[in-house]
């Protein structure tokens, strides 16, 4: 779903791409643990292996030809260039891939790297150069996060009283964390349908990265420790931005039952509760999961110098997952879904979170849900799949298990904190807050005409719908076009992850110049038509491997040295800044009915659009930085609301 970039040159950001430091050539380390589990998340031998049962049936990802690549990119850039602009452009491509141009070297360097790849060429340059290079703060800026759906069992509470724990929100967070362990199981029982896709088995291994999963603060470029079978005993409850481990299975494997679920989380509040009154609060260590990844790292490499310390990271690190009980929100913001979604998305400057677990459940004191996940290991879409079957789940009563013997009580985790260490949590705190209060989100929905039922009997792809919709109302707004992301899913290929689909089109602009000037209806509809197909026909190549900004991505990647970059003319050229600079960072994660998603613009001129085509309506976020002079994401939601019902009435 969210966050994927082109590399960008020296000095120059180009949006989701986050190149600094260089990174360690080893393999991301993976962290596995010495038990004796026994129950059905052992993972053992026995067990029918069904979840990863294609994956060797699956084709590695191809690396485009250079042609290919320069036509599609030189083709994305018309809208976005002048003439003259233009005419520079196709000089450079030309130069970079002819035989005497850098091009062809790159090409072949990249193939002699997918050769030795075990899997795919693109899987450790993406991981490195989109995520564990960089250095800004994680937090926001690469964690994605989402509104779930209410649940009828567990109705809001109006007025929930501030500070305190409720009953309806340890409910319903034992619940969805009970369906969370049973995906956990099934996935190390390998029993898990494999996703499909037109009938076509999808890759399955992001799925071994959702569960004891965590990024690792190292100076230059984190860490990735992840373990599959994910046999740890315990998750991690963050309470009064307190981090607690809580057993949820017994020394022998065996799942704690809802009842003791409940007694576990009651007691990490009683615990938390009783410490802060005897002792008071310990140093929120926490905070510094969401501060500029060098501070972190520095603070962690003093923090691990302690024993004790070292015992409370390796409890989190290790936790299956993050589980967030939220007491202090006003209870105001609580009840408002868009007030709901910014506290998924930040907290109160980034308190009462781990930002550097996969996936964080967090559950607010009136009952509503959200998650906070960290996007290295796992694309949403991904996630999402565990939130939605969970939340289906949770409807009706559910047979309770016979209770698991001998569970251990939640343990706080303690912490030796020197004052260098508390320096850079006050540090991290300002700058969170300071980061916090520079993001604007917003819920939008359109239901004019329908949603993607409505959109369908026109014979129009949804999403091209959407996309191109978008442009007609970004050109509306602020008079010219901008450099779109989408991302598109490579999951069809083995390790896949996503690929850009750039949605700002020759097509889709002409449509968007039409839209408000006197040309005819059916003009114009020809016009949206025509503008649909060429972003169905870009998307389709895209989940083909066949886009532009994964193979320019590997190819920047294969230069040695700065005489290299400065040789590789298609690079250096202004355009490829500025044709992957996303103003527009987009993602479709329909359905949308009980997942609202949201990610933080990836330019400081830009806009988040996060949006789901349901079958009724088409509900959508938008974010931007409220420092900007450039965006207003209150005036463009609106604008855009009123082209997605201008351009439906066109293609009635």
């Amino acid at each position: 779903m969210l966050r994927v970039f082109g590399l960008r040159p020296t000095g120059v950001s180009t949006g989701m791409l986050r190149a600094s430091a260089p990174c360690s050539q080893q393999a991301v380390p993976v962290r596995r643990h010495s038990t004796t589990t026994t129950n059905n998340s052992s993972g053992a031998d026995t067990v029918p292996r069904g979840t990863f049962s294609m994956q060797e049936k699956l084709p590695r990802l191809p690396i485009p030809s250079l042609k290919d690549t320069a036509t599609r990119y030189l083709k994305s850039l018309e809208p976005l260039l002048t003439p003259a602009e233009y005419a520079r452009s196709e000089k450079a491509v030309s130069s970079f891939i002819s035989p005497g141009g850098l091009g062809p070297e790159l090409q072949r360097r990249l193939q002699e790297a997918d050769q030795s790849a075990s899997h795919s060429w693109l899987e450790d340059i993406w991981l490195k150069k989109a995520y564990l290079e960089w250095r800004g703060p994680s937090y926001i800026n690469v964690n994605w996060f989402a509104l779930i759906g209410d649940s009828a069992d567990f109705p809001l509470i109006p007025n929930a009283t501030r500070g305190q724990v409720s009953e309806t929100q340890i409910r319903r967070a034992v619940r969805i964390i009970t369906h969370m362990l049973e995906a956990s199981e099934a996935l190390n029982a390998q029993t898990m349908t494999v996703d499909k896709q037109k009938g076509k088995a999808l890759c399955m291994d992001q799925f071994k990265r959702q569960f004891g999963t965590t990024r690792i603060a190292r100076m230059g470029c984190d860490e990735l420790v992840s373990q599959y079978p994910a046999t740890a005993r315990h998750i991690v409850v963050m309470y009064r931005n307190q981090p607690v481990s809580v057993p949820v299975y017994n020394s022998k494997g065996q799942r704690a039952s809802l009842a003791q679920i409940t007694a576990q989380l009651v007691e990490a509040v009683r615990a938390v509760d009783k410490t802060i009154a005897k002792e008071g609060a310990a140093p929120p260590v926490a905070n510094l999961t969401a501060a500029h990844r060098d501070d972190w790292a520095q603070a962690r490499a003093m923090l691990e110098l302690d024993a004790g310390n070292r015992d409370s990271l390796d409890a989190v690190d290790t936790a299956l997952f993050g589980v967030c009980l939220d007491v202090d929100v006003d209870a105001s913001a609580a009840a408002d879904a868009e007030r709901s979604l910014a506290v998924f998305a930040h907290s109160d400057a980034g308190a009462n979170r781990w930002y550097d677990k996969a996936m964080q459940l967090v559950f607010l004191n009136n009952g509503r849900m959200g998650v906070n996940c960290e996007h290295s290991p796992v694309d949403a879409l991904t996630t999402g799949r565990l939130l939605m079957e969970a939340t289906a789940k949770e409807q009706g009563p559910l047979r309770d298990i016979a209770a698991a013997d001998n569970l251990a009580p939640p343990q706080p985790l303690r912490w030796n904190v020197n004052a260098d260490v508390a320096e850079l949590i006050t540090k991290a705190r300002g700058e969170a807050r300071d980061l916090a209060s520079n993001l604007r989100v917003l819920l939008g929905t359109s239901a004019d005409f329908g949603g993607a039922l409505q959109i369908k009997t026109w014979g129009v792809s949804p999403d091209a719908f959407f996309q191109v919709a978008l442009q007609a109302a970004y050109l509306r707004h602020h008079g010219h076009a901008a450099a779109t992301y989408e991302s598109a899913s490579l999951r069809r290929f083995l390790h896949g992850r996503t690929e850009t689909i750039r949605s700002c089109t020759s097509d889709a602009m002409a449509f968007a110049r039409a839209l408000d000037s006197d040309v005819a209806p059916a003009s114009k509809a020809l016009r949206m038509r025509k503008a649909a197909e060429t972003h169905t026909e870009l998307s389709q190549a895209a989940a083909l491997g066949q886009g532009v900004d994964r193979h320019l991505l590997g190819l920047r990647a294969q230069l040695r040295n700065e005489d290299e970059l400065r040789e590789a003319s298609l690079f250096v050229d202004p355009a490829f800044a500025k044709s992957s600079t996303f103003v527009l960072s987009t993602s479709n994660v329909t359905p949308g009915d009980r997942f609202r998603g949201g990610f933080a613009p990836v330019v400081a001129d830009g806009y988040g659009i996060n949006y789901a085509m349901d079958h009724k309506d088409i509900k959508f976020s938008v974010s931007d930085w409220r420092a900007s002079s450039a965006t207003d994401a209150q005036a463009f939601r609106e604008t855009l609301k009123s082209t997605l019902a201008d351009v439906g009435e066109i293609l009635k």
